[in-house]
C-alpha cells in the first residue's frame, strides 16, 4: 500500500491492537518508508467500537479487511461453537465495515475472502459460507455503484497466522487439487492485478493444471474440465470401478483380498502425505497412523472413486485397519456372484467395433462375409451330434473345409488376423 500505491497515512486495527504479533517491526518499518501509522485495538464485528473507530477518520478514503480465522471439521461434526468462532470475523466484520462506509467517498474497498468460498473446501464447511458472504457483500456494493473488491485467495505459503496449523498432509492434499501455494510477492503481484479488473469479486490463485486427476474425488469440480484426459464435456475417460472389478474378477478370492488391500495401502498413504504404501501395515489402525477426520473424508471419497461404492465418512472409524477395510469392500463389490468376462464375446464386441467400417474391396467383404457365415454353421452345431443345426453352403475348397472343421477358437483366431484384431 505504501510503496506502490502512495499511501502515507494508515490505519491498523486489530482486536489485539500493538499486541498482535509483529505489529511492532511493521510500524517501524512503515515509519522508515515514510508513512505515519497508528495502530487501534478494535474488535471489527463489534459495531458500535467499529462506528466509533471510523468516526476518528473523517478522511477516510480506503477499506482493506484481511481478518480471518478458521476452525476446520468435517459437516457432520461442525459445532456450533465452530461456526459462530468463524462466521463473524468475516459475515459480521465485513458487514458493518461496508454499512458504516456506504456514505464515505471510498477510492477502494477491498476484502481478502478464499477460494474456499467459491470451491468449498474439505473440512472448512463454516469457512466456505463465511468468505462466500463476504463474496457477495461485495457484489452487493458493486451493484449499488460503491467501490468492492473481494479476493478469493488461493493458499499461500505456511507462515504466521492462519496459515501456521497447515500440517504437511493438508498440503500435499491441496497440490493434489491443482492448487498451489502463493509467495508474498505473487500476492501482492496478483493483488495489485485485481484492482486493475474492475470486478466485484476476483479469484486470485495458481493453478497446475497437470497435477489435476481426471475422475479423481481430489479434483474440484470447477477444475474437471481442466483435467488433462478429460473428454470435451467434462466426463473421464475411463471408469474407475468398471476397471477394478475387471482386474479382481479373474483373481481367487485370497488374491482379490489381497488386491484390495494393496489398494486400501496406497490410497491410505496418498491421504495421509506418506511416503508409499509400505508405510501402512495391513493391521494397523489408521488412528495410529495419525488419521484425523479430513484424511478419513479424502480416503472414502478416494476409495468410492475406485469401486463406485456408497461409503459411509466414519469408514476408517467402523472399520480401524486396511484389512477391515478391504474386507468391507470385497463384500461390497459382491464379486462372488459376478462372472469373469467370456473371452469369446469380448473378441466379438471387438470384432463388431472393427466391422463398424465396412471394407471398401468387394472381394474383401465377400471373404470375410463367407467366414462369418462358417463361424456361424460352426457356433450352431448340436453338441449331441457334431453335426450342423442347419444346413449350410457347400464348402467348394480346402481353405473352407479347413474352416468347417476349425475350432471356435481357432475360427476367432483367424478372423482376428483378417481384420488385425488380437
Amino acid at each position: 500500500m505504501v510503496t506502490r500505491h502512495g499511501v502515507r497515512d494508515l490505519l491498523l486495527a486489530a482486536r489485539r491492537g500493538g499486541d498482535a504479533p509483529g505489529m511492532e517491526d511493521l510500524l517501524t518499518e512503515l515509519t522508515a518508508l515514510g508513512a505515519t501509522a497508528r495502530v487501534a485495538t478494535c474488535d471489527v464485528t463489534d459495531r458500535d467500537a467499529l462506528a466509533a473507530l471510523l468516526d476518528s477518520v473523517p478522511g477516510l478514503r480506503a477499506v482493506v479487511h484481511t481478518a480471518g480465522t478458521v476452525d476446520d471439521a468435517t459437516l457432520t461434526a461442525l459445532t456450533p461453537a465452530q461456526v459462530d468462532a468463524v462466521l463473524p470475523v468475516k459475515t459480521e466484520a465485513v458487514e458493518h465495515l461496508h454499512e458504516l462506509t456506504a456514505d464515505r467517498d471510498l477510492d477502494a474497498f477491498v476484502v481478502f475472502s478464499s477460494l474456499a468460498g467459491t470451491m468449498g473446501g474439505a473440512g472448512q464447511a463454516n469457512y466456505a459460507a463465511a468468505n462466500a458472504f463476504a463474496d457477495a457483500v461485495c457484489v452487493r456494493r458493486a451493484a449499488s455503484g460503491l467501490p468492492a473488491l473481494s479476493l478469493a485467495w488461493g493458499p499461500w505459503q505456511r507462515g504466521e497466522g492462519m496459515t501456521s496449523g497447515v500440517a504437511d498432509s493438508d498440503l500435499k492434499r491441496i497440490a493434489r487439487a491443482g492448487l498451489r501455494q502463493l509467495d508474498p510477492r505473487e500476492g501482492m503481484a496478483l493483488f495489485d492485478a485485481a484492482l486493475t479488473t474492475g470486478a466485484s469479486v476476483a479469484v486470485p490463485v495458481r493453478l497446475d493444471t497437470s497435477a489435476l486427476e481426471p475422475g479423481s474425488p481430489t479434483t474440484p469440480v470447477l477444475l474437471r474440465a481442466l483435467a488433462a484426459g478429460t473428454r470435451r464435456d467434462g466426463t473421464a475417460q475411463a471408469a474407475p470401478a468398471a476397471g477394478l472389478r475387471d482386474r479382481l474378477l479373474p483373481l481367487s478370492e485370497a488374491d482379490r483380498t489381497a488386491a484390495l488391500v494393496d489398494l486400501v495401502r496406497a490410497e491410505a498413504a496418498t491421504a495421509a502425505g506418506l511416503p508409499s504404501a509400505d508405510a501402512v501395515p495391513p493391521g494397523r489402525p489408521f488412528q495410529n497412523l495419525g488419521f484425523d477426520s479430513l484424511m478419513a473424508v479424502d480416503l472414502r471419497n478416494r476409495l468410492s472413486a475406485l469401486t463406485g461404492l456408497r461409503l459411509p465418512a466414519t469408514l476408517v472409524f467402523d472399520h480401524p485397519t486396511p484389512k477391515d477395510l478391504a474386507e468391507l469392500l470385497h463384500q461390497g463389490l459382491d464379486l462372488a456372484s459376478a462372472q469373469a468376462p467370456d473371452p469369446a464375446m469380448l473378441a466379438l464386441e471387438s470384432l463388431e467395433e472393427t466391422l463398424r467400417t465396412p471394407a471398401d474391396d468387394p472381394a474383401r467383404r465377400s471373404s470375410l462375409a463367407l467366414r462369418l457365415r462358417v463361424l456361424l454353421t460352426k457356433l450352431e452345431e448340436t453338441p449331441a451330434t457334431g453335426g450342423p443345426a442347419t444346413a449350410a453352403s457347400p464348402v467348394e475348397d480346402d481353405t473352407d473345409a479347413d474352416l468347417n472343421t476349425a475350432s471356435t477358437e481357432e475360427l476367432l483366431s483367424l478372423i482376428g488376423d483378417e481384420f488385425g484384431i488380437r
